[in-house]
Formats: C-alpha cells, structure tokens, sequence
C-alpha cells in the first residue's frame, strides 16, 4: 500500500511540474498579456493543486494535509485577485475606440 502512496505521489507532482512549465511557455511565447495571464493562471492552479494532491498521502498527519490544503487555498485566492488586480490595470490603460 506505500508503494502504491508513493506511485501516486510521483505521478501527480510530476504532472504538477508540468503543468507549472507549460504554463512557463505560456508566458514567454502568447502575444498579449490577457493571454499570458491565462497561461499562467489556468496551468498553475491546476499544477500547485496536483502537487498538493500528491503530496496529501505522504502528510503525516491530518493536520499536515489541512495546511497543505489551506496553503492551496491561498495561493489560489491571492492568484486570483492578482489577476484580476493585472486585468483590471490593463483595461483601464487601453485606449477607447
């Protein structure tokens, strides 16, 4: 069963570090900045929450996996408001027709 654990852990940290680096490739070849901002949003939220499902098995306790839970939970509120925040500036900066 820990052999299984760690299988499952590897697999969804590894898709996590891949998700991060597509991501990556996002921002540095789309266009514009809405698009890059939708790279890096969509790919790492998905990613950071791979590697914190992955990584749930191997928390040694419950209150381990809640504050990788919660941890989560934060860094997708404040990427989140963050894009918005960007979103937001780069409308107000765009000149009207």
């Amino acid at each position: 069963m820990i052999t299984l654990a760690n299988v499952f852990t590897l697999v969804a940290v590894t898709s996590g570090a891949l998700l991060f680096l597509a991501g990556t490739l996002g921002l540095l070849r789309f266009p514009d900045t809405l698009s890059r901002l939708h790279a890096l949003s969509k790919a790492d939220n998905l990613g950071l929450g791979l590697i914190v499902l992955g990584l749930l098995p191997q928390a040694g306790s419950f209150a381990g996996g809640l504050k990788l839970v919660c941890v989560w939970l934060l860094a997708q509120l404040s990427a989140a408001t963050a894009s918005q925040l960007i979103a937001g500036a780069l409308y107000r900066r765009k000149p009207g027709p």
